[in-house]
């Protein structure tokens, strides 16, 4: 009868911790699902913008009727060893100042025009502007200037063709070419 008096309180302690599980899996979540609404509030995600795109643009090539690199510039002789020496450069001329900067080095920076005469403004590595004219003389390759523009001034100037001989090159030195 022990056994049965053990079983009876057994069954009698188990009932209230029965009704007390019971209850704590009831069917009320509302803090639950207020705690699941403050997270998805705080921590809105955010989606990047699709990147926009410039539209292609073509490439027009507009050097096509410049010399072709690839294609000797002097008509080379039958003998490439007879040069043509009828072009030279004058060595027994007095040097000019601008003669001893070689052409990138000077940029022109203006003009004058007095009487119709027009001059050209040089200025020099050393930023000193000097005033040249027609037939004046600046560059390394014996650059004679042949025409002053507003913007530009025009050389003719004296290089080596490479064979031995000397060919005339044009140049020119445009305003504000630093």
């Amino acid at each position: 009868m022990k056994t049965k008096s053990k079983n009876l309180a057994r069954n009698i302690l188990a009932l209230p911790m029965l009704a007390l599980l019971a209850t704590g899996c009831s069917k009320e979540v509302s803090d639950l699902n207020e705690f699941i609404a403050q997270t998805k509030a705080s921590s809105v995600g955010s989606v990047r913008p699709i990147p926009q795109f410039k539209p292609y643009l073509n490439f027009a090539y507009s050097a096509s009727d410049l010399r072709d690199p690839f294609v000797a510039a002097v008509n080379i002789t039958e003998d490439p060893g007879i040069a043509n020496n009828s072009l030279q450069p004058e060595n027994n001329r007095p040097k000019q100042y601008l003669e001893s900067f070689p052409l990138d080095a000077l940029s022109m920076v203006g003009t004058l025009e007095q009487n119709k005469n027009t001059w050209g403004l040089i200025k020099d590595p050393q930023n000193v502007v000097h005033r040249v004219q027609l037939d004046n003389y600046m560059g390394k390759n014996e650059g004679r200037i042949k025409k002053i523009t507003e913007t530009k001034i025009h050389l003719v100037e004296i290089v080596p063709d490479g064979l031995g001989g000397y060919i005339e090159r044009e140049a020119s030195i445009a305003i504000g070419s630093e």
